[in-house]
């Protein structure tokens, strides 16, 4: 019987150790990159990446997104609104609310039923209150983790690295735990920095070409200041857990453990 293209990649995952997902993401061109710079040496042009993260920083964006493989098939299989803000949020932390139609099918067409695209469509670019007036409509919409995590790898991981590049100039010099709590930040709360709602975010960005580790993390965890701590605790958690990673950064970082994306 033939192997089709997906138990391929799978194979050639679990040979390079890594989790034999099937997804051709950062993580996996990240091992084969270097194998390839191993066996043929380092390549002469300049990476295509925007950022060099850790792989524990990136299991940890996931974390909080989604807690856990259980919690995610219990509660975030079917779209959900996170409250304040937000969109109608699908997926891996996908907010339906910042995206627009075209990019949510040019993202999700073939991964999820065509019935289903056209029902999240709808809800594109709705936020707060109309956003949550609307969640009835699309809740019956049935999101695999397995579609969640390829579109994640493939689409928004890299989208969401460029967004912190051009948000932070100078972020790519940063440890590489640095790096992807800045994109988890940015992935969390988007890249405006107008407004005293954002007073913290854009004072990172003149901390960041002076690498004040320290400072940076200072700055994250003020912003606990804008939620309440009963009501959005899971915020306050996420934002100490990032300022902790930040100012512990290790540099340099193990290269079996960098992802470029």
């Amino acid at each position: 019987m033939a192997i089709g293209s997906s138990e391929r990649i799978k194979n050639i995952q679990r040979r390079l150790g890594l989790k034999d997902d099937g997804i051709i993401g950062p993580v996996t061109l990240t091992r084969l990159e270097a194998v390839l710079d191993q066996a043929l040496g380092p390549s002469v042009e300049e990476p295509l990446h925007n950022l060099l993260v850790s792989q524990k920083g990136i299991d940890l964006l996931v974390e909080f997104e989604i807690s856990s493989e259980t919690y995610y098939n219990r509660r975030l299989r079917h779209p959900v609104w996170p409250g304040g803000a937000s969109g109608i949020t699908i997926g891996i932390g996908y907010d339906l609310g910042y995206n627009s139609p075209a990019q949510i099918r040019r993202e999700w067409q073939g991964r999820i039923a065509d019935r289903e695209l056209e029902a999240l469509q709808a809800v594109a670019r709705k936020r707060g209150d109309e956003a949550r007036a609307l969640l009835d409509t699309v809740g019956w919409v049935d999101v695999p983790l397995e579609a969640a995590r390829k579109v994640f790898f493939t689409s928004t991981l890299p989208k969401y690295a460029l967004m912190t590049r051009e948000a932070y100039p100078g972020v790519e010099k940063l440890p590489a735990d640095a790096q992807a709590m800045l994109l988890s930040l940015v992935y969390n709360r988007g890249t405006r920095m107008s407004g005293s709602s954002r007073r913290e975010m854009k004072e990172i960005q003149d901390l960041v070409p002076r690498a004040d580790l320290a400072a940076i993390a200072l700055q994250v965890r003020a912003m606990k200041r804008l939620w309440d701590k009963q009501a959005l605790a899971g915020l306050h958690t996420r934002r100490d857990k990032e300022a902790a990673m930040i100012e512990s950064a290790a540099h340099p970082y193990p290269p079996a453990d960098l992802v470029q994306v």
